[in-house]
């Protein structure tokens, strides 16, 4: 496991960008996937993105072309640009890592604690 630390929640109006990070306590080349996460109130949480130690990514459909992730393995960082937000992209966002394929939530897996995003309409 390792420790995950998210920054870059706020209030933003609808149409808005905002950037999100998860730093991670050392370098990541040897953690497969690492993905962004949301929980809106009363929601399950539901995975947004993903991105491979190789580059590879993929988007959940309600946040592709607005969303993108990046990752870098060096640095031990992740970031999800956010673009044109809307109301409903609201909720506390989590990145954790998928360190051997088997799943987030599996043993060796970590989460952060997460950062909170709010877009008004």
């Amino acid at each position: 496991q390792v420790p995950l630390v998210e920054s870059g929640g706020g209030l933003v109006q609808a149409g808005g960008s905002l950037r999100l990070s998860c730093e991670a306590s050392r370098t990541i080349f040897n953690i497969k996937a690492m993905g962004w996460f949301r929980q809106a109130p009363g929601k399950q949480r539901e995975q947004v993105a993903e991105i491979t130690t190789d580059g590879r990514t993929d988007y959940a459909d309600s946040v592709k072309g607005r969303f993108t992730i990046s990752r870098d393995n060096a640095l031990g960082t992740i970031t999800l640009q956010m673009f044109s937000l809307k109301p409903e992209d609201t909720g506390v966002y989590f990145c954790a890592t998928n360190p051997f394929g088997l799943g987030y939530g599996a043993p060796g897996s970590s989460w952060g604690q997460g950062t909170q995003v709010t877009v008004s309409s």
